[in-house]
């Protein structure tokens, strides 16, 4: 069974496309990634939301910030916080490390 994975950060530009990036290949998941502002490369829509099984934030504002405007949209879902700050670039090595550490065992 294929998971859809949602990856949610600010502007949709350093971390959340760096992660759709790292786990595009992963087996068993297909990956998206999102911004919440409104600025944002691809922001998130309800559409996407309801394609996703799980939706990874960046930080917990991310995850407030996503309840307050979809709250009808995530009932079902399960929403999670990376806890990773706006600190690095795109594909940042210290920032794909990171995703490698805390990603895999929330996918299991």
């Amino acid at each position: 069974m294929v998971r859809n994975v949602l990856f949610v950060c600010s502007q949709n530009r350093l971390r959340s496309p760096t992660a759709e990036q790292v786990f595009a290949d992963w087996p068993g998941i297909e990956t998206a990634s999102a911004g919440l502002k409104p600025d944002a490369e691809v922001p998130v829509t309800p559409e996407l939301l309801q394609w996703a099984d799980l939706i990874m934030v960046m930080e917990p504002v991310h995850k407030r910030r996503l309840v307050e405007r979809f709250q009808p949209w995530l009932r079902d879902k399960r929403v999670v916080s990376l806890g990773i700050a706006d600190d690095y670039d795109f594909m940042a090595p210290a920032l794909v490390q990171l995703l490698k550490q805390k990603v895999p065992p929330l996918l299991r």
